[in-house]
């Protein structure tokens, strides 16, 4: 998936990742965008915070495994009979009813839903400009051990 796509918040699993990674501040001001004061939104299910197992895939064998438990936040909310859902990690209930109303209001193609979908996007070109720049930060300590020899 390419993190600065628009087109991709289409799907709605590539949304959810997209939703779950975002600053909470890009949902908050996104949900704020939605509700307007004219805009009619309902909460299904109020954010929660759950366990649920995370799963790995052994490297050798090739077969999942159960790695933990993780700490997420879920919620639901309705938008013009549009379901929106968000899990983020963590105990982050503004950010999961947030993420919620920005995926229903994606879905249910609002009058801000272009504006979110490239407030979502940028949001995901930034965090990859960060992670690109603490990569290239990190590579200037990586050791080469093929040039620590014994000089017998």
């Amino acid at each position: 998936m390419n993190d600065t796509d628009e087109t991709t918040l289409e799907d709605r699993t590539a949304r959810f990742e997209r939703i779950a990674a975002s600053e909470t501040a890009t949902l908050l001001d996104g949900a704020e965008a939605v509700l307007d004061g004219e805009t009619d939104v309902r909460v299904v299910q109020s954010p929660s915070p759950k366990l649920v197992m995370q799963r790995a895939t052994d490297p050798v064998s090739g077969q999942p495994f159960n790695l933990g438990e993780v700490l997420v936040t879920t919620s639901e909310v309705e938008l013009s009979d549009v379901k929106g859902f968000a899990m983020v990690p963590g105990k982050a209930e503004r950010k999961a009813l947030a993420g919620a109303v920005v995926d229903a209001a994606v879905a249910a193609d609002h009058p801000v839903s272009r504006d979110l979908r490239a407030a979502l996007a940028d949001d995901a070109a930034n965090r990859a400009e960060r992670r690109q720049r603490a990569w290239a930060e990190s590579r200037a300590t990586t050791v080469d051990f093929d040039v620590m020899e014994d000089p017998a």
